[in-house]
């Protein structure tokens, strides 16, 4: 895509990237390079990095064609496990649709393969993806059935294109033969007319060049099936009379000093030609280079010879793509992408890679019958341009329009004395949560992404599910819009049309699980929630430019009278994230006379579900329950909380560090201007809240007791979690509020000079 097209050399305004970009975002060590396997810790701080970009080039752009309104990204794209894993993070910090490739499969909406094998007979592996109930749930959704709400992501194939730019289609005369006699001729007698060097390299291994060529052109790899090709070749004396055969097998110096597998299949295929006698009518050059490719397609085009991939499974087979676009018939094995490939250029036949028998068949076929040669090369040729680079674009495009568009759902830059009251609200605080869907509902439809759930539909169903539903209905019933009344009847006033959240340029976010036994708050939490408190009010770096956020497993009732009990009035912080994420509130956007705890619940949407754990000893970890959900098309985020005393489950694309993401996106306070204060351990999303562009600061011997050995049967902390990044500090669980106050300083200080 960032090729120049001819058309930019007259003076085409999008210039040589075609509108298309690469940036980079910096993230993880900057001191030295680690291989892409090992980045997984800094996975997190390359969302945040990336969200800052998107953030800012929305703003851009919005403010040059978007009327003053942000203009959001229309699909995110993630490619391979890190990158899938980005994209679902980006998706839902953004509420923006993701497409992602092989991994990634809860938050995807659509998954692209590059051909249909792979869905028929490889995803089935993965235990995110059922094949059998996807086609049921696809069939179900288009006769209008109750999918019950379950759900797998769209599967669409879309090969990969390719640039023909630079192939030099040799149409079919009758003076070929003449011309590539002469051509060959020149190798012995000086000839002036030149011949591509490789030609060269490859004819001097045969007897008589002239005869067509078998051409495989693949790694010496056990899995590419080259010992059975040789011994089919080998065994079938007329195929051994009519052809040559010619393996390009990658480049080589000395066999010995080469990998066991590959050099046992070089060893092996001397051997066979030896035992074959097959000298001279095998060529098997031990260098070439890239640009030489194109020519050994053309060479084997001229002896009207055939393309062959024996493998085992070919995933797709670009190579057949390439010798199709040359002239080249093909023979191909019938398991993987070589099927759509066949199916769609119809150029050659197709064989099961295990029968020597069936493989020699196939080809003497080819190069003994003219007219079936001459109608596989002009199918090749006539249908190519399915797998055209363009072609390729036009599919994904289309599939990509296809898609529900679905972006944040609110003016982040309209000015506050044109905002309603009831606009800003904080019941107008928890939409846009909402949008982050749990993908299931009482009534088995998939819940709109734009919006919040319609369970009209449900409505008509039989009396039992009604009954189900009504009783869901009337505990999250949204409220009607209106004044807040208090205990005493008064009407309360709003004296806030936004979220201080707006004016701060820091948020430190406390986010210690200290529970007891029975999951109630430690009363040692109260101590260390009072002593933040009192830096944000008295320290210069912090007083009137930062703000606080509580981030909790606790539901908002709880967490309000867990405040109010210790004496903290909850106007005190500008956030709280309850229910590990499921929820999202602004206190400090409303008085607080009388009873704050019910005024807010009053206003309140309750959108996480929660069920008590009696028996911890028989739970079954995270990674065991999110299987079984999965392989039931059921898309959620599990977590053990509050010392392994509650399961919750909450919206796929919310936790408490994707709550940070969202305040972001919402009030353009960014994650690297947030402090994330934890304990050692915590709930099972504890990983989730250390990395990350935030700084965190680990307080000691604090969180006594976690629920992590709930979260997975291996302990992959290490593979996770950054070790000694300069945005993380650690600080003594016995510390003052300068304490606290001086480590908060030094992890700033220590992560701007990265």
């Amino acid at each position: 895509m960032l090729t120049a097209g001819p058309e930019d050399d007259g003076g085409n305004e999008v210039g040589e990237s075609s509108g298309a970009y690469i940036v980079r975002i910096p993230f993880g060590p900057r001191d030295k390079y680690i291989r892409k396997e090992l980045l997984w810790p800094y996975i997190q701080e390359f969302v945040d990095g990336a969200l800052t970009h998107i953030l800012n080039m929305s703003k851009a752009l919005g403010e040059q064609i978007g009327g003053g309104q942000p203009v959001w990204p229309y699909v995110i794209h993630g490619h391979y496990a890190d990158a899938g894993d980005s994209a679902a993070l980006l998706s839902g910090a953004l509420n923006v649709p993701m497409k992602g490739e092989e991994l990634s499969l809860d938050a995807a909406e659509l998954v692209i393969t590059s051909t249909r094998q792979e869905i028929d007979e490889q995803w089935g592996l993965y235990d995110g993806f059922d094949v059998k109930l996807e086609r049921v749930l696809r069939a179900r959704a288009r006769r209008g059935v109750n999918c019950h709400g379950r759900y797998m992501p769209r599967m669409v194939v879309i090969p990969p294109g390719m640039d023909f730019s630079s192939v030099v289609v040799q149409e079919e005369a009758p003076e070929v033969d003449g011309e590539l006699a002469t051509l060959i001729s020149s190798v012995d007698d000086s000839s002036p007319k030149a011949i591509p060097a490789i030609w060269s390299e490859v004819m001097r291994f045969l007897t008589n060049p002239h005869k067509p060529m078998i051409l495989a052109l693949s790694r010496p790899d056990p899995k590419k099936n080259i010992t059975t090709l040789l011994k089919a070749f080998g065994e079938c004396r007329p195929l051994r009379e009519l052809a040559n055969l010619t393996l390009i097998m990658g480049n080589r110096d000395d066999i010995d000093g080469m990998t066991g597998g590959n050099a046992s299949v070089l060893t092996t295929m001397l051997k066979m030609i030896d035992k074959y006698d097959l000298y001279g009518l095998v060529a098997y050059p031990k260098h070439h280079r890239q640009a030489d490719v194109p020519e050994i397609y053309r060479l084997a085009a001229k002896t009207k010879g055939v393309f062959i991939n024996p493998a085992l499974v070919e995933p797709f087979g670009l190579t057949l793509i390439e010798a199709a676009a040359h002239g080249l018939p093909m023979v191909a094995t019938k398991n993987g992408g070589p099927v759509d490939i066949h199916r769609a250029l119809n150029n050659g036949l197709l064989v099961d890679p295990h029968d020597q028998q069936a493989i020699a068949d196939a080809l003497l076929k080819l190069v003994s019958e003219k007219n079936l040669w001459s109608d596989c090369r002009n199918n090749g040729w006539k249908n190519i341009h399915l797998f055209s680079w363009p072609e390729h674009c036009r599919t994904y495009l289309t599939r990509v329009a296809a898609c529900r568009m679905r972006h944040p759902q609110w003016q982040t830059d309209t000015p506050e004395d044109e905002i309603a009251a009831e606009e800003s609200s904080l019941n107008d605080s928890l939409k846009d949560v909402q949008d982050m869907s749990l993908r299931l509902s009482i009534d088995g439809d998939k819940p709109s992404l734009n919006g919040s759930l319609d369970y009209s539909a449900a409505a008509a169903g039989n009396p039992t599910v009604s009954d189900q539903v009504q009783r869901v209905l009337n505990k999250i019933k949204k409220p009607e819009p209106g004044p807040v009344v208090s205990e005493g009847g008064k009407h309360e006033v709003v004296v806030s049309k936004h979220p201080m959240l707006r004016r701060r340029r820091r948020l430190i976010v406390i986010a210690l699980d200290c529970y007891d036994s029975n999951g109630v708050p430690e009363k040692k939490m109260i101590q260390i929630v009072q002593d933040i408190m009192k830096v944000v009010r008295s320290d210069s770096l912090f007083a009137k430019v930062a703000g606080l956020a509580l981030s909790t497993a606790m539901s908002l009732t709880e967490t309000t009278e867990f405040l109010t009990s210790s004496k903290i009035q909850v106007k005190e912080f500008d956030a709280l994230i309850c229910s590990s994420g499921g929820e999202v509130y602004y206190p400090g956007t409303y008085t607080e006379e009388g009873a704050p705890s019910k005024k807010i619940k009053n206003r309140a949407i309750p959108i996480a579900l929660h069920t008590f754990v009696k028996d911890r000893s028989k739970v079954k970890r995270v990674d065991d329950l999110r299987q079984k959900l999965r392989m039931r098309g059921l898309r959620c985020h599990i977590m053990y909380c509050r010392n392994s005393t509650r399961l919750q489950i909450i919206p796929l694309l919310a936790s408490r560090a994707q709550a940070l993401r969202y305040l972001f996106v919402r009030w353009r306070l960014n994650v690297a201007d947030m402090f994330v204060i934890l304990g050692e351990n915590g709930d099972t999303d504890y990983e989730e809240m250390i990395s990350g562009a935030h700084k965190t600061v680990i307080l000691k011997d604090v969180v006594t007791k976690g629920s992590e050995d709930l979260l997975r049967t291996t302990d992959l902390r290490d593979d996770i979690v950054p070790k000694n990044s300069p945005l993380i500090a650690y600080l003594s669980g016995n510390a003052t509020a300068s304490d606290i106050a001086g480590v908060l300083k030094q992890v700033s200080k220590a992560s701007g000079r990265m």
